[in-house]
């Protein structure tokens, strides 16, 4: 299977299945000497990890990592990171029906149509399972995003028709409540809306938005290798997501250009800044140095008790009722996996944006004398 990979410098392969012995990661390109240990990483796999609330499959594991290589008395080696998660509590059983026909909203119909053939456990390589890997891995580039005084927050804006208040915003409330909303009346109000959709045996969807602070001025590249067009990329590559934008996003082209400009100032230490921020951080594919703001739509989850309509592999039509253990709405524990696709990116892009001016080669290599 192509297309398991990502990165320039900063690489990372995923590799496992929902069912399998395991799933994990490896990375390559990490610099050597950055301080890390499983601690660092379980942190970030905490905060996807199933069974934490009602409003979360019910799927018990412990999601504990190992780190198997790249790793010497605390600090990375410059070799490749390997990093393994085991699989604890599976019930393939539960799956054995779905051999024969297609679950809509799923990849079972488009995996046959590529390989012919699929690991039907679970959704194997397209299951929620596989961001394993790819949390794993955006906790070490957020350690090296960390270094270098960037940091990285990221929350429930909405579920359903509830949305949180610009006015009522509270960090801290974030991780007190299980939606991950920094707004505890709209959080009150979701549980709520998700309590009806589960006694529906339905599902909801929803939106994140990550904000990014502490970014210089000039990553990311100016034609292919944008920074937006990058997050935009490794965003769209979680299979819940369906809708990216950036800033104002699509409410920009509701405006006119005076409206939408961010006009340029400087700020109390004279450096140059901007009065708004409609463009979310970015300027022709690379950051402006404010704040990049970009959101996420999450679609709901597919997996549900309901009655639906589908097809066997020979199209006979017949009606089916999901069996398994599923979330009611994944956009709480998503929220760490597009922070962690955001940051992969980023560590990704301010490493190749070393070599895009001589004195910082300069700087690097003099020093080395």
């Amino acid at each position: 299977m192509a297309g398991s990979n990502l990165g320039t410098i900063f690489k990372i392969s995923t590799w496992g299945e929902s069912h399998g012995k395991g799933v994990g990661v490896i990375i390559d390109g990490c610099p050597a000497g950055l301080s890390l240990c499983e601690t660092d990483i379980q942190k970030f796999l905490d905060r996807r990890k199933p069974g934490r609330s009602k409003f979360s499959t019910p799927r018990k594991e412990s999601d504990t990592v190992e780190i198997l290589s790249g790793i010497f008395e605390g600090k990375t080696t410059g070799t490749p990171i390997s990093l393994l998660v085991r699989n604890e509590n599976q019930r393939s059983k539960d799956y054995s029906e779905i051999a024969a026909y297609y679950r809509p909203g799923h990849a079972d119909y488009t995996f046959d149509a590529k390989y012919g053939f699929r690991d039907y456990r679970g959704g194997g390589r397209s299951s929620g399972r596989e961001t394993i890997g790819r949390v794993a891995a955006g906790a070490v580039a957020s350690k090296i995003l960390e270094e270098l005084g960037i940091s990285i927050l990221t929350y429930t804006r909405s579920i359903g028709p509830v949305s949180i208040s610009d006015e009522r915003f509270d960090p801290n409330e974030i991780s007190a409540n299980p939606l991950y909303m920094p707004d505890a009346a709209a959080a009150a109000q979701a549980q709520d809306y998700l309590n009806h959709c589960i006694q529906n045996q339905d599902s909801s969807g929803g939106v994140i938005e990550c904000v990014i602070t502490g970014m210089p001025a000039g990553i990311g590249e100016t034609v292919f290798d944008k920074l937006d067009a990058n997050l935009a990329r490794a965003v769209f590559s979680i299979g819940a997501v369906k809708g990216f934008e950036i800033g104002s996003g699509f409410d920009a082209a509701n405006k006119k250009g005076s409206e939408n400009n961010d006009a340029f100032t400087t700020d109390s230490d004279g450096k140059i800044a901007k009065k708004t921020n409609h463009a979310g951080g970015i300027l022709g594919g690379m950051s402006d140095g404010d704040a990049i703001i970009f959101r996420a739509a999450v679609k709901p989850t597919p997996s549900i008790a309901q009655t639906q309509q589908t097809v066997r592999k020979d199209g006979t039509p017949i009606e089916i009722n999901i069996a398994g253990r599923h979330d009611p709405v994944i956009v709480p524990r998503a929220a760490v996996v597009v922070e962690s696709m955001a940051a992969l990116t980023l560590a990704d892009l301010l490493l190749l944006n070393m070599s895009s001016r001589m004195d910082y080669l300069t700087t690097i290599y003099t020093d080395c004398k």
